[in-house]
């Protein structure tokens, strides 16, 4: 498919729009003449079909950190008072080489990273299990992915999340677990070395969490953490 044969300010104004050349007042500009204008929503998926074409054709590459700004540069050369025209710069062979680089910064590939599965788990209980809280710790990310099964903070107050790790000398606070039941945390470097072998404990704090850097309340669920 070749590229859109009219010319006009609307098919060149399409090709910007298209190309993300357009500053933020243009965009809404063209975005509400869209609206009300077949011809235009025409134009506009015409130059879309082209650039996907366009984007199957061209091996990926990495693009230039300054490529938006040289191309910017080159549209809209300082001092110069106004637009240049997407076809003044995209002429003859420019057109195609300067398409198929900007479809590969709009268009790239698609790729689906491998899954991160938690590596560490552990469940905290009540004895009356009136509080069952299952965290699941991720090394990769260092995220602790929280589920809490039953219970929730009392009035007023808010649930603590405690790392007791193997010599230490007290426990550490991993954060204030959020109101709603699925939640993460992220723990720090200095923190997730220390998981492994752990025991992960919920206090009832005050609202915001422990202001002593120690539990305060009553210790209302604990369990060990085990490796998956």
């Amino acid at each position: 498919m070749t590229a859109p044969e009219d010319h006009s300010e609307d098919a060149a104004r399409a090709g910007e729009y298209a190309l993300h050349l357009l500053d933020a007042e243009a965009r809404r500009a063209f975005e509400q003449r869209l609206k009300r204008e077949p011809h235009l929503r025409q134009l506009l998926r015409e130059w879309e079909e082209h650039l996907a074409l366009l984007a199957e054709e061209v091996k990926p590459v990495a693009p230039p950190p300054l490529l938006k700004s040289r191309i910017e540069e080159r549209l809209f050369p300082a001092g110069s008072g106004s637009r240049r025209g997407l076809w003044g710069w995209f002429a003859g062979a420019g057109l195609v080489a300067a398409v198929a680089v900007a479809a590969v910064v709009i268009l790239p590939r698609v790729t689906t990273p491998p899954a991160v599965e938690p590596s560490f788990v552990a469940e905290m209980a009540a004895e009356d299990r009136s509080l069952v809280v299952v965290a699941q710790f991720v090394p990769e990310t260092a995220t602790l992915q929280i589920q809490r099964h039953t219970g929730a903070a009392a009035p007023g107050r808010a649930l603590e999340l405690w790392l007791i790790a193997e010599g230490a000398p007290g426990p550490v606070s991993l954060g204030v677990l959020p109101a709603e039941p699925a939640a993460s945390l992220q723990v720090s470097a200095e923190l997730a070395a220390q998981i492994a072998g752990s025991t992960f404990a919920i206090s009832d704090e005050p609202a915001g969490g422990s202001p002593t850097g120690l539990p305060t309340g009553a210790v209302l669920a604990a369990g060990a953490v085990q490796e998956i």
